[in-house]
């Protein structure tokens, strides 16, 4: 059993509020896990109206198509058009 990991800190410019953070966020997320059938959270900065890091986790039988998987998820970020990609940290 493979267990893969990704931290992910992304900007939200337009976000004027919490709410409107929020909204970004949980659109981001249910499109990673319908998409990639992965878990996802935010898990730091919730109180920061601007900047989100969502941890998302997959579990595999094969390292390489857990890694993969991961970069995918990255790349699609990286693609947002309202979230603004800043970095990433993947562990498998």
């Amino acid at each position: 059993m493979i267990v893969g990991s990704l931290r992910v800190r992304l900007l939200i410019r337009e976000a004027r509020s919490l709410k409107d953070k929020r909204q970004v966020i949980r659109s981001i997320m249910a499109r990673l896990r319908n998409s990639f059938n992965v878990s996802v959270a935010e898990v730091e900065a919730q109180e920061h109206r601007q900047m989100a890091v969502l941890g998302v986790a997959m579990v595999g039988a094969e390292a390489g198509h857990v890694r993969g998987a991961l970069q995918q998820i990255a790349e699609s970020l990286r693609r947002h058009p309202v979230a603004e990609f800043i970095d990433c940290e993947t562990d498998v």
